[in-house]
């Protein structure tokens, strides 16, 4: 699907300054204000601070607004009115108007585009941090959803890169714990990559692909002819976003479906063919009436040499049986390197708790032993002690299936889901072969045209 439309959307310097302006006065001012209650000594209104929060980063778009989808995603994190806001902002951002958005079609598809719609909703019905989604009818009836890129994107994502890595620096400078040099490198390659819809168009075509015998879990398909590197065109799924239903009174029953059905749809593509998506957050997903789900937005997805998915698998089997030198060899699969004893076991603190919920055979809340405080008592035992031993330089590869975890984890938290995860885990791995994994993988990939990714 070759990309249409013009290459005048480059990284400019121009654009560059014009994100920095932009951050430096939405984020600004409400801290300022933030701070100005706190020196006066006034008790603020957090449900308006959160509000304000909300709107200020939905204004901005790109990177910085899904730090904020990323926190909203585990409980307890932020006080529920910054939890309760920010969750609304994966779902319902605010969205740029009619103007931007007939720019935005004549440009993609050419100054008659309305002519090849049946119909097109003006009103966005879902705004992201870089894209908003639109309805519209196809000639031949079919309800279609339309993603448009928000205009200078690869600017705004540049321009938050530099900033980020200015940050990591900085942090790196007062805490040596963990160098955060390939997670950086990990965060820019997977955002630029979100850039092109064209390649996100691929991404979906190959989760069709993984999923396709997955009779409860539902991915939209790719309109080709009415898509370009900007402009992504898919069926339309009809759901009830999960941000909702949350937060009802729903069926424990439902909610139990829910879980198994978004465990399969994260992990299915994982260990058979070595595939993760890593943004994991509850605007990502919606609900049909039977509790099977919907996936959304495939953006960010990355792709594994099948041994670190072995090196994840043989993980689990050296918590589960107290194997120290299988959890050695773990860990060096997954990329660690130079790995002192007490380093070994620091991390293996870590492990431990990520993957309670698996070890029990018998249907539970992933908080019985994952709850939040107890998550950052560990992480800050284990943060300290690798401060004390010189730190640990974590791998390109960790960082995304870190995120999938415990972003995951949090979505399972906020469901209640009440699940044998034990069972769940080791029906999703059985038969497992790296040959067989390798072999699924690279076939799958080369089908749908991303055959480069098996060297990402």
């Amino acid at each position: 699907m070759p990309p249409r439309g013009n290459d005048s959307e480059r990284n400019t310097l121009g654009g560059r300054v014009k994100r920095y302006a932009q951050v430096g006065t939405s984020i600004g001012g409400f801290a300022a204000r933030i701070a100005g209650e706190r020196f006066l000594g006034r008790k603020g209104d957090r449900s308006k601070n959160a509000e304000d929060l909300k709107n200020a980063l939905g204004g901005l778009k790109g990177p910085l607004m899904k730090v904020a989808q990323l926190l909203s995603t585990i409980p307890d994190v932020l006080p529920a009115e910054y939890a309760r806001e920010l969750a609304q902002l994966q779902a319902n951002a605010p969205h740029m108007g009619w103007p931007f958005v007939n720019r935005r079609m004549t440009t993609e598809l050419g100054p008659d585009w309305q002519s090849k719609f049946k119909s097109f909703e003006r009103e966005a019905v879902k705004a992201a941090s870089m894209g908003q989604v639109h309805r519209a009818v196809a000639k031949d009836g079919t309800a279609l959803a339309c993603k448009l890129q928000y205009p200078d994107m690869n600017s705004v994502v540049e321009a938050d890169l530099r900033q980020l890595r200015l940050a990591f620096a900085a942090y790196r400078g007062m805490d040596r714990a963990i160098d955060p040099t390939q997670i950086r490198d990990e965060i820019a390659a997977r955002l630029r990559e979100e850039l092109d819809y064209a390649n996100e168009a691929k991404n979906l075509s190959l989760y069709r692909l993984m999923l396709a015998k997955e009779k409860h879990i539902h991915v939209p398909d790719v309109i080709a002819n009415l898509s370009t590197a900007r402009l992504l065109t898919m069926s339309w799924v009809e759901g009830r976003s999960l941000v909702e239903i949350v937060g009802e009174d729903v069926p424990q029953k439902m909610r139990d479906e829910l879980g198994v059905n978004l465990f399969r749809a994260w992990y299915i593509p994982f260990y058979r063919y070595g595939v993760i998506h890593g943004d994991p957050h509850l605007g990502n997903y919606t609900a049909r009436p039977d509790a099977s789900i919907n996936l959304m937005d495939f953006g960010c997805i990355r792709v594994f040499h099948p041994k670190f998915v072995k090196g994840v698998i043989d993980l689990y089997f050296a918590v589960e049986r107290g194997d120290r030198d299988l959890a050695v060899s773990a860990y060096e699969t997954w990329g660690f390197t130079g790995l002192k004893n007490e380093v070994i076991d620091t991390l293996h603190q870590w492990a431990t708790f990520v993957y309670a919920p698996l070890l029990e055979d018998r249907p539970r809340l992933i908080e019985e032993t994952n709850s939040s405080q107890y998550g950052y008592e560990v992480a800050s035992k284990v943060h300290r002690r690798l401060h004390e031993l010189g730190g640990v330089k974590p791998p390109r590869e960790f960082v995304l299936m870190d995120r999938a975890a415990i972003g995951l984890g949090g979505v399972f938290m906020r469901l209640k889901a009440h699940v044998n995860w034990h069972r769940l885990f080791h029906d999703t791995i059985k038969d497992f072969d790296i040959a067989a994994l390798a072999k699924r993988q690279a076939g799958a990939l080369k089908k749908v045209g991303l055959s480069e990714r098996l060297d990402s």
